[in-house]
This record gives structure tokens, sequence and C-alpha cells, in this order.
């Protein structure tokens, strides 16, 4: 058996076990902590561990004394099976715990990111624009009549005959101010059209809210699920995706109720699927079923709930169950989707014109660029909102400041100029301009 790797524990972590157990390795969350999860099976064989790591059910099913414990202590939840996963992986992963478990393996260190500041600078009101051009107009009117009479007096003193002042209403329909006039409209709609066209689609501190009071502060923050676990697309394929109502069943089949909100806002999601809380059950032909039939359901299990904790479904508790239910009738029903089975509609925090390609796994997994670089604090915030401007000059200016992560990153070795100079000490750093980052191509073809 090879050497087990620490740094591939810590992604194989992340990307198999860090959506159920805590990622300190001493917290209970979905599943157990894990740290001391090899002293716990040192009375087994490792071929056991393994064993369990890649299929716990069939360990259960055969008897085995740790595998029933940890059953009868953690039922019905039910492990994930891992059937690809190696020897060398599996020893990777328990080095990683044992190393964040044990504090020789820097968690706050390998895990801190470059968060991009927040932008505190307004725009200037164009009004100020407006009103500096409406005095520069009437001081050249003034200035033109003063002129006018300046050359009036000139030609009385000279014996002149004198020229009479144009009244003001001449001058200003005169073909030189009319056409000053028409000039500088042009120039105002041409600047107002281009500033507007810069800016669509630009929201930056937008932050609706969802159908679902879904909070990133519990469940990135509190409970450290990682970003990937629910949007996967990000580190494959171009867009980060909005997971599924699956997704979010896999803990909450075990979590029903919410610590904040209890019943109000997990409901939806069994509302969405077809699960039923009662039962535990999913719902055969779910898409069928009445809406009296649906409320029943989930009316019965919001006040199952109100009783085990208030004894009796007094007059309170059902005002708060039919508050309930109104609200999952309208977080999962718009014109749109009048049925309340199917997907929940979230709202669409950030957007980049059509006109633009990005590409998550190009970041994320080429570029190795973390979420909160864009995205910002997520795991600080109850309610997402758009962070970074998103504009073509935020994202060229990164391209030129951002430095490759050239060491270790197979993508790269292509460049070979560049890793020589560097082996030569010619250069320090390479930036994602210098390897054709800022090409028009690159986002617009």
């Amino acid at each position: 058996m090879g050497q087990p790797d620490i740094e591939e524990g810590k992604t194989l972590f992340r990307n198999v076990c860090g959506q159920c157990h805590a990622r300190n390795m001493k917290d209970r969350l979905t599943g157990p902590a894990l740290g001391g999860s090899k002293d716990r099976w040192a009375d087994y064989p490792r071929e056991d561990l393994y064993r369990w790591i890649r299929n716990s059910s069939a360990l259960i099913a055969e008897g085995h004394p740790k595998a029933t414990e940890l059953w009868n202590e953690w039922k019905p939840t039910v492990m994930q099976s891992n059937p690809n996963l190696t020897d060398d992986e599996i020893e990777s992963i328990l080095l990683y715990v044992s190393g964040v478990y044990e504090g020789t393996y820097g968690v706050a260190a390998t895990d801190q990111v470059a968060v991009a500041p927040e932008t505190t600078g307004r725009r200037s009101s164009n009004l100020f624009y407006y009103l500096i051009f409406g005095f520069l107009v009437i001081l050249a009117v003034l200035l033109t009549q003063i002129l006018g009479n300046l050359q009036y007096l000139t030609d009385s003193q000279q014996g002149l005959e004198p020229r009479t002042p144009k009244p003001l209403l001449s001058v200003l329909t005169s073909k030189g101010f009319v056409g000053f006039i028409l000039f500088a409209l042009i120039v105002l709609a041409g600047y107002t059209t281009i500033n507007n066209g810069i800016h669509l689609n630009r929201q930056q501190g937008y932050s609706p809210q969802q159908p679902i009071k879904y909070s990133h502060a519990t469940h990135a923050g509190l409970h450290q699920i990682d970003c990937q676990y629910c949007h996967d697309g990000a580190r494959r394929s171009k867009h980060a995706i909005i997971p599924a109502v699956n997704t979010c069943m896999n803990c909450h089949r075990a979590i029903k109720v919410g610590s904040q909100y209890g019943t109000a806002e997990i409901t939806k999601i069994f509302a969405a699927i077809g699960y039923d809380p009662n039962s535990d059950l999913y719902i055969e032909e779910y898409d069928q079923l009445p809406e009296n039939e649906i409320k029943r359901i989930y009316t019965t299990w919001m006040a199952s709930q109100y009783i085990s904790e208030n004894s009796i479904l007094d007059p309170k508790g059902e005002l708060l169950v039919e508050d309930q239910w109104q609200g999952l009738v309208s977080a999962l029903t718009s014109e749109t989707k009048p049925q309340i089975p199917g997907p929940i509609e979230w709202v669409r925090v950030h957007n980049l014109p059509d006109h633009v390609f990005f590409s998550h796994a190009q970041h994320v997994t080429v570029g190795e660029v973390e979420c909160q670089t864009c995205h910002g604090t997520v795991e600080e915030m109850e309610v997402v909102k758009q962070i970074s401007p998103l504009s073509m000059g935020w994202c060229v200016n990164c391209h030129r400041e951002t430095e490759v992560q050239f060491a270790g990153n197979n993508y790269y070795e292509s460049y070979r100029k560049y890793h020589e100079e560097m082996e030569a000490g010619v250069r320090t750093t390479v930036t994602v301009e210098e390897i054709g980052g800022i090409e028009c191509q690159k986002c617009h073809y």
C-alpha cells in the first residue's frame, strides 16, 4: 500500500464525508464526530474499518459488533456507500481526520481564503453633471449678451454706426446655438446609452427573499457544509447549479425540524418532493394528490410537532399550523407553477449577460479559486446577496492581479517558458493576464 497523502485526504473528505460529518472532527452532525475513529475501531482488523466506510449497510447486515453498535445509536440515518474508495484513499482521509482532530493539521491556516473587499464607494449622481451643463449653457448665453452690449458701446465711442445687440430670443433661436444644443444632446444621449449598457445586469447588493428561508450562515457557517456539496456543478461544468430537493433530503430526512423556524421551512422541502415525515416514506403518485389531501398530510405533521412541545394543540397552535400551511402554499406555487409538487422556484441572485462566457469549473477546479473570492463570505449570510459588481473591468483587473498557481497544477505544465524562467529566477510569478486571461475571445466568442 502506498503512503497516504493528507492533502488528498482533505479533498476526499470535502467531497465524500463533509456533507454529514463536522469539519472540526469533534462535533456531532448528521453523522458522528470522526475524530478518534481509528481508536474506536482498534479492536477490529483495519479491513473492517475499510469495509464500514465503503458499505456500512453490508457490515450491519453481517452482524458486525461495531457496525451494529453504531447502527443502534444512529438509525435510521444510513451512511452513504463509497465502494470506489481505495485503501490508500481511505487512509488519506483518516490521516486528514487525525491531523485536524489532534491539531497537527491547521484547518484555520489552510482553509483561509482571500475575500474580495466590498465596494464602499458609490457612483456620483448624474444630477451633478446635469447641473454643471445647465450652468454652462446659461453662462454662455449671458456672455453672448455681454459681448453684444460691449460691441455696441465700442461702436458708439468710435463714431461707427452701432450694431444693436441681438435680443435673447434671437440668440436662443440662432443656428449656432441650436446646433450646439443638438450636438450636446447627442453627446449626452450617447453617454447615457453607453453608461446604461455598461451597467446592464449589474445588481451589486441585490438580496432577494427566497421561497424558503435558507440560511447559508447555518449550513455553510455553523455546520460547515462545503459549498460544492450543494453546488456540485461548480467543479465540473460552466454552471454552479442550484441543488435539487433530493440534495436537501440527504440531510433533512434525518433533520426534520429547524433550529430557527421549526417546521415552517423544512416542511416546504418535504411538500415539494412528496416526502411524508409522519411515516418517513415518499408518497406514491404524489403529483396526482388533490391539495386537500396534501394539506392533511403536512398540517398533521406540523400539529404533531407542536403537540410534542406543548402537550396539546391549543388555539395558538391551530393558528400557527394554518399560517405555516399558507406560507407553504405561497412559497411553492405561482402563476407559472399552480401545483405544490415540483421544483422549488428559487430566485436567481447572480446573473451575467448572455454575451459573456464564464466557466465555474475553469476557475474552481483549474484555477483553484475559492468561492468567497467572488461571492464574499457567504457562510456568514442569512440571506445571500451579490457582493462583487461582476463587471468586465472587475474581471479584467482580477486577471491582471491574480497569480496563477503553477505549483502542483498539471494543467499549466504546457507553459514551459514560464516554468523555466521561474526556475532560473527571471520571474517569481505568472498572472492570468500573461497566459491570455484578458484576450477578448476568452469571454466573448
